[in-house]
Order: C-alpha cells, then sequence, then structure tokens
C-alpha cells in the first residue's frame, strides 16, 4: 500500500476550509525537514558540520505547499548504528491571522466602565504576548444605547446588573492587603510585597481564588511529572539528541498552525510521561509525537488539526490507523488525566508578579522569559526541575539580561513564586548556559522563532558572560 497516497475529499474539502484565506501569490517560507535523527550534540567550543543531501522530488501534493530541501543533522559520532531516519515534514500554509477559528461572541449591550473584557489582557495598559497566538476576536459588543450623563442612577444599575450577571465582584480589599495563608517571606522596610490579585472585575484573573488555583497547581506538578532518568532506565534505543530533534520539529509544526503555547508544553509533557515507562524505538518516536500533540490540541484549541493533517505534516509516513492507535496507547497510560500543570501555567503568574501593579508592563520581559522557557524544553537534563522552578528561573534570567545592574529578585517574587533565590541557583546557571549557546545550538526554529518582529527580537538580546554570585544570597 502507498503510504503517500492522496486526501479523501473530506479531509481535502476540511483543509481547504482551513485554508481558504490564504492569497494563491503567498510564499510560504521553506522550513528544514525532520528527515534524520541523530545523536549529535555538538560542543561549546566547536561548531557544528552540516552534511546536505542530495535534493530530492517532493511527492504529489493537491495543496500549495513548500517541500523544503533533505537535510542531514551531524551524528554525535561516526558509529552510524546510532543513526534513525525521520521521516521530512510537509507544511501547509499559515493561518491567515484575520480569519477567526470561533464565531464571534455577543454579550448583552450594556455600558460596562473600567472593565476589560478581554480575556488575556493582564491590565489597562499592556496586552499579554498570549493575544498574539489567541484563536478567537476580542469579545465584540452590539451597538451601544448610550444615556444622558446626568442620568446617574440609570448608569449605576446597569452596572450593578451587568456584573451580577457576569458573577463579578464590585467589593474591593483594602490597598496592600495581599494573599497571606501561604506567605513564605515577611516584609522588609524598603521592600513591600505587591499585591497582584486585586483586579475583581476581570473574571479571567479569578482574584478571589487565584491563591487557591496555583497552590492546587503546585501540589499537583509533583504527581504530573515525568521521571528524570527514563533515557537510563527504560529507553534503550533513543538518545536525549534525538528527543531534542523531535521537539524543536514539534516547535515548528506548532507554529505553522498556529498552536496556543499551552498546546506545545503539554505535547512534551505527554511524550515525557509516556516515554517514562514504555519503550520506545526511534522509528516510532516521530509517531509518539505527533499523537501527543494531536491530544494537547484536542485539549488546548479551539479549532484542532485533524488526524489526516497530523499524517500529512509527515509526509503520509503513518497511516491515520497507526497515529489514531499511538494516541489511544498515550490516553490509556495516562488514564486520560490531560491536565497537568506546565511551565507555561506559572509562568503567566509569575510574569504578572514580575511586573507588579505599579510599573508600566515590559512586552519584552514577557516575550524573553517564554524564549528562556522553551529552550529548556529541548533539554532533556532540565526535567530534574519542577516546572514552577524552571519559570522562576526563566524570570530571574530575564530580568538579568534586561536590567544587569539591578537585582532580578524582590519580596514580590518571592512570595508568589515561593522560592528564594538560592532556590534558583542551579536552575538560573543551566537556563542561562542555554541561552549564551546551548550543545543544542544547532536546533533553530525556537531562536528562528523569538528573532521576528511580534516578539520583539528577544533572541538577539545581549546575555551576560556570568551572573553575580551576589544575586543568588537570601
Amino acid at each position: 500500500m502507498n503510504r503517500g497516497s492522496s486526501f479523501s475529499s473530506s479531509t481535502t474539502s476540511s483543509l481547504a476550509k482551513r485554508h481558504a484565506s490564504v492569497s494563491n501569490s503567498e510564499k510560504i517560507k521553506k522550513r528544514p525537514p525532520l528527515t534524520n535523527l541523530t545523536n549529535h550534540i555538538s560542543s561549546l567550543n566547536s561548531s557544528p558540520t552540516l552534511v546536505t543531501c542530495a535534493k530530492k522530488e517532493p511527492p504529489p501534493c493537491t495543496i500549495g505547499s513548500a517541500i523544503s530541501d533533505n537535510t542531514l543533522l551531524p551524528s554525535l559520532s561516526n558509529d552510524k548504528s546510532n543513526i534513525a531516519v525521520f521521516p521530512k515534514a510537509t507544511f501547509l500554509p499559515k493561518r491567515d491571522e484575520n480569519t477567526p477559528k470561533a464565531a464571534t461572541v455577543t454579550v448583552p449591550s450594556v455600558s460596562i466602565s473600567s472593565m476589560d473584557c478581554s480575556p488575556t489582557k493582564s491590565d489597562g495598559m499592556s496586552i499579554s504576548i498570549d493575544d498574539s497566538m489567541s484563536s478567537s476576536h476580542s469579545l465584540k459588543s452590539p451597538d451601544i444605547e448610550y444615556l444622558d450623563n446626568t442620568d446617574i442612577s440609570a448608569v449605576d444599575s446597569i452596572d450593578r446588573k451587568t456584573f451580577t450577571n457576569l458573577n463579578i465582584s464590585d467589593t474591593t480589599e483594602p490597598e496592600g492587603n495581599t494573599c497571606s495563608r501561604d506567605t513564605v517571606v515577611e516584609l522588609e522596610k524598603d521592600d513591600k510585597i505587591v499585591n497582584v490579585d486585586n483586579n475583581y472585575k476581570d473574571p479571567q484573573l479569578c482574584a478571589t481564588f487565584a491563591c487557591d488555583i496555583y497552590k492546587h497547581l503546585r501540589a499537583s506538578e509533583v504527581k504530573k511529572r515525568p521521571s528524570k532518568d527514563y533515557m537510563e532506565k527504560i529507553q534503550k534505543d533513543l538518545k536525549p539528541s534525538m528527543r531534542a530533534i523531535l521537539i524543536d520539529w514539534l516547535v515548528e509544526v506548532a507554529e505553522e498552525y498556529r498552536l496556543v503555547p499551552d498546546t506545545l508544553y503539554l505535547t512534551v509533557n505527554y511524550i515525557d510521561r509516556y516515554l517514562s515507562a514504555n519503550v520506545m524505538s526511534r522509528q516510532r518516536l516521530q509517531l509518539l509525537g505527533v499523537a501527543s500533540m494531536m491530544i494537547a490540541s484536542k485539549y488546548e484549541e479551539i479549532c484542532a488539526p485533524q488526524v489526516e493533517e497530523f499524517c500529512y505534516i509527515t509526509d503520509n509516513t503513518y497511516f491515520k490507523d497507526e497515529v489514531l492507535e499511538m494516541e489511544s496507547a498515550v490516553l490509556n497510560f495516562l488514564k486520560f488525566e490531560m491536565t497537568a500543570p506546565t511551565i507555561k501555567c506559572f509562568l503567566r503568574r509569575f510574569v504578572r508578579a514580575a511586573q507588579g501593579v505599579t510599573e508600566a508592563p515590559s512586552l519584552q520581559l514577557e516575550c524573553l522569559t517564554n524564549y528562556i522557557a522553551e529552550l529548556s524544553l529541548l533539554e532533556y537534563n532540565m526535567l530534574r526541575y519542577a516546572p514552577s522552578l524552571i519559570a522562576a528561573s526563566a524570570i530571574f534570567l530575564a530580568k538579568v539580561i534586561l536590567f544587569p545592574s539591578m537585582n532580578p529578585w524582590n519580596s514580590t517574587l518571592q512570595h508568589y513564586t515561593l522560592y528564594h533565590p538560592f532556590d534558583l541557583c542551579d536552575c538560573v546557571r543551566d537556563l542561562h548556559r542555554l541561552c549564551c549557546g546551548s550543545p543544542n545550538s544547532d536546533l533553530l526554529a525556537i531562536r528562528e522563532k523569538y528573532n521576528q518582529h511580534k516578539y520583539k527580537y528577544v533572541a538577539k538580546k545581549y546575555c551576560p558572560p556570568s551572573i553575580p554570585p551576589e544575586y543568588f544570597q537570601n
């Protein structure tokens, strides 16, 4: 049976709808395909040697797509038994950012003052980076019948009715009051803890029980963590560099399909948890990757790619039944426990704590923190750190890069992360090594991603060669 057979008519129709808004003249950027999986990790003192294979004619396809040339990544040694071949990836045209994934939601015709309806806005001055990756537009209200300014009682009545219908509390706590149930630090005389849970009008921030949510996440991250040494104890045919190449390829897939960041983080979590107890051959590692991303997409995305599309991006190397069978195996092994605290879960709160409510929120700080966190996904050795610890360390390192003369840690961060500077020392140094020049520096998907304007070119930021040791003193 030919694995490169064409799509069924229903699949072609679905794909056509997904990309109907893409212009025929749009140039699709070619990306290096996932062709050969190797064990190579280039040393910090030596540059990798790339060997280019002969170009192959692209397979016939009914959809306008670009297939990049095959590239052979360097191997760890001359032992060819360590080389595994991954099929190349064929990407579809990018989605049009102007095309919403879901129907526009209509809210009642009301006048709401000082209320932010965007689900990812952290405050009134700046929009979170997640806005650029959201799969739906902001809520739009219909035409509003404006009331006379003198009719104050009518305006107040509408506001109260709106807050009641949306279950929004209009109560405010005294200024300076913070969540003190799990306080692990004491207020210093000149370093006061800033309350980041004081916005009770935005239901997305869950200010009333945000502390309880993150207390639960900290307890859950221990239960949902993969083994930190499964490569040595369980896997006989896989190497850490193979895992890194797979994740680098998945970053490209997530970018091409405009998937939200949580989908990528959950995908990596499912892969590591499955590999922690199930022996996998290198020939089926990519199959595990696409099956895990399909599960994560169904969990996080409004419009998840279909199984045929995941077969397509692997150049139809795997049958549809194979992907569905692997999906079933992963789900049953995880006992359908799909919710898992990832680095991204903690980053949202830690970035807000780093910016504070009195400072102008910095989009550069948020982009740089996300860049550092995604670099950590490539490194197998980073599994020894809890997601919350990596998130806190990414904040620490990002502030060192952006503000090298300023101490990156304060009482507010210490209060909300529950980490002292000394607790972050080892993790920060490992992340610093990744930023300065990691062993996987020849995997460029994440660096190219954050070299774009929408991410403020943070991958080009100068990383200091060392971090002052006094910053880690409690």
